[in-house]
C-alpha cells in the first residue's frame, strides 16, 4: 500500500503515531508543518492523510482541502484537542472521512485507518463546494471531549435530513441546544424552531396546544387557535420531556407522526403540515414501555436516531471551557472583570454537578457577581457549592451576611427580582420575604 501522510506539529504525538502505525505494517511519511504537507501533496497523492487541525498559520482544514483537491479519493482523518461543533461541521462539509478528539486510543485510530483502507474508491464522497463559500454555523454548545465530538459528528450527519431524533440526557445537560443545532444546520434553518415543554402542559391542554382549536371547541375558546405543528409548518418542532405526555394523547401523537396531519379541536377537517419532529427526555423510555407507562409503538417511531447527551460529570475535561465562556458572558453583562484562580477552576472541575451544565452556568453567574475581590478562589467555589447543595433548603441558601449580597445582586440584575433570585439560588417568593424583612421590598 502507498504511504500514509501524517501532519502533526507535536513531536511526541508525531513519533508515537508513526511508530504505532509502522508496527502495524503501514509506511508513514510524517511532517511537522503545513508547508511541508502542502509540498508533499503537490508532488504525489496519498490514499490516507492524518492531520491535526491546529498546526501553524494554516490548519488541518486547509490540509483537508489540499488533499482532496489533489485526489478526491483521499481519505482525510482529522485530530484535535480543541474540538468544537464548528470544526466538526467544517470537517464534515469539507469531506473529512473521520474526526478524532485528543487524547484518543491508538487502537481507535487504527480502526478508522483500516476502515478507510477497506472502503476503497467506490465509496461516495461528500461534496466540498459549500466549504469554500459558507462559514460553519455557530452554536451554543461548548465542549471538546470525545463524547461531545461524537455528538457533533452525529449532528453534522443527521441535521441535513428529516430524520426524527430522540435526545436523551439528564436535566440540564443541554438537550435543547442539541435540538437547536440540528435545526440550525438543517435545510429548514430559515423556518421556525418551536420548542414545547411537554412537562408543563396539562393533559387537557396538550392537544389544543399542538393541534390547535376552533372557536367554541371548549369553554373559553373565544377564537380559533393555531396549534404549534401548524404554526411551525416548514420548520422544526422540539418536544421536550416527551416522556411526560399522557398515555391518552400518545396515540394521537403517533398518528400525527405517521400521517403528518392535524385536526384542530372542534374541526371536522384535517390539515397537512410539514414539520420535522425532534424529541427529548430525561427518562428511560424503554423502561417506561416495559412498565406500561409509554406506548411501545410510539417508542419505536421515536427511536430512529438517538443522541445521548453525557452528564457533566462524565466530561469534566470540558468544565474549564464552559467556565471560561460563562465568565466572559457574565463579565460583559455586568460590566465586571471577575477572574478565576487555578484552585477555583480545580474546585469547579472536581464537583459532580448534579444539575449539569445549567447548574454550572448559574453558579458561574453567581460567582462573577459575588466573588470577593473579583477573584473566584477555591474557598469562594466551596462556599457557593455548599449553599447550593440539594441537601439544603432553598430558603437557607444565603449566608447570615445576605443583605450586602442581595443588594449587590439586585443592582447587577437591574432590579429584576426573578433574575436575582435565580442567581442567588433561591425561590422568588423567598427573596421577596427577605426583602420585606430588610425593608427593601
Amino acid at each position: 500500500m502507498a504511504p500514509l501522510l501524517l501532519v502533526e506539529d507535536d513531536p511526541s504525538v508525531r513519533s508515537t503515531i508513526t511508530t504505532f502505525l509502522e508496527l502495524e505494517g503501514y509506511t508513514v511519511e510524517a511532517v511537522s508543518s503545513t508547508r511541508e504537507a502542502f509540498a508533499r501533496l503537490s508532488s504525489r497523492s496519498y490514499p490516507i492523510v492524518i492531520s491535526d487541525i491546529y498546526i501553524d498559520d494554516h490548519t488541518g482544514i486547509d490540509i483537508l482541502k489540499a488533499a482532496r483537491a489533489a485526489d478526491e479519493a483521499c481519505y482525510v482523518i482529522l485530530m484535535s484537542a480543541r474540538g468544537s461543533m464548528e470544526t466538526v461541521m467544517a470537517a464534515t462539509r469539507g469531506g473529512a472521512y473521520d474526526y478524532l478528539a485528543k487524547p484518543f486510543e491508538l487502537d481507535d485510530l487504527l480502526t478508522i485507518v483500516k476502515r478507510a483502507e477497506g472502503v476503497g474508491s467506490t465509496a461516495e464522497e461528500d461534496d466540498d463546494d459549500d466549504f469554500e463559500t459558507e462559514e460553519p454555523l455557530s452554536t451554543g454548545m461548548i465542549g471538546s471531549s470525545a463524547k461531545m465530538v461524537e455528538i457533533y459528528k452525529t449532528v453534522s450527519r443527521v441535521a441535513p435530513t428529516d430524520a426524527l431524533v430522540l435526545i436523551e440526557g439528564e436535566t440540564g445537560t443541554g438537550k435543547e441546544l442539541i435540538a437547536q443545532m440540528l435545526h440550525a444546520n438543517s435545510l429548514r434553518a430559515a423556518l421556525p424552531f418551536m420548542p414545547v415543554d411537554c412537562a408543563s402542559l396539562a393533559p387537557s391542554l396538550i392537544e389544543s396546544e399542538l393541534f390547535g382549536a376552533m372557536k367554541g371547541a371548549y369553554t373559553g375558546a373565544d377564537r380559533d387557535r393555531t396549534g404549534v405543528f401548524e404554526a411551525a409548518n416548514g420548520g422544526t418542532v422540539f418536544l421536550d420531556e416527551i416522556g411526560e405526555i399522557d398515555m391518552n394523547f400518545q396515540l394521537k401523537l403517533l398518528r400525527f407522526l405517521q400521517e403528518k396531519e392535524v385536526r384542530p379541536l372542534g374541526s371536522s377537517r384535517a390539515k397537512k403540515v410539514d414539520v420535522r419532529i425532534l424529541a427529548a427526555t430525561n427518562k428511560n423510555l424503554r423502561k417506561m414501555v416495559e412498565e406500561g407507562k409509554f406506548r411501545e409503538d410510539l417508542w419505536y417511531r421515536l427511536d430512529v436516531v438517538r443522541i445521548s447527551v453525557p452528564a457533566l460529570r462524565e466530561r469534566t475535561g470540558d468544565v474549564p471551557l464552559l467556565v471560561g465562556a460563562f465568565l466572559k458572558r457574565y463579565n460583559e453583562r455586568y460590566g465586571l472583570e471577575t477572574r478565576i484562580t487555578e484552585s477555583g477552576m480545580k474546585a469547579l472541575s472536581d464537583y459532580t454537578w448534579p444539575g449539569n451544565v445549567r447548574q454550572l452556568q448559574h453558579m458561574c453567574e453567581r460567582l462573577v457577581i459575588l466573588a470577593p475581590g473579583g477573584r473566584i478562589t477555591e474557598d469562594a467555589v466551596e462556599d457557593a457549592v455548599r449553599s447550593a447543595s440539594p441537601n439544603d433548603q432553598a430558603s437557607e441558601s444565603l449566608a447570615d451576611t445576605e443583605m450586602e449580597q442581595i443588594r449587590k445582586v439586585l443592582a447587577a440584575a437591574g432590579g429584576n427580582k426573578s433574575r436575582a433570585a435565580r442567581i442567588l439560588g433561591i425561590e422568588r417568593k423567598t427573596l421577596y420575604r427577605k426583602l420585606e424583612r430588610m425593608g427593601l421590598a
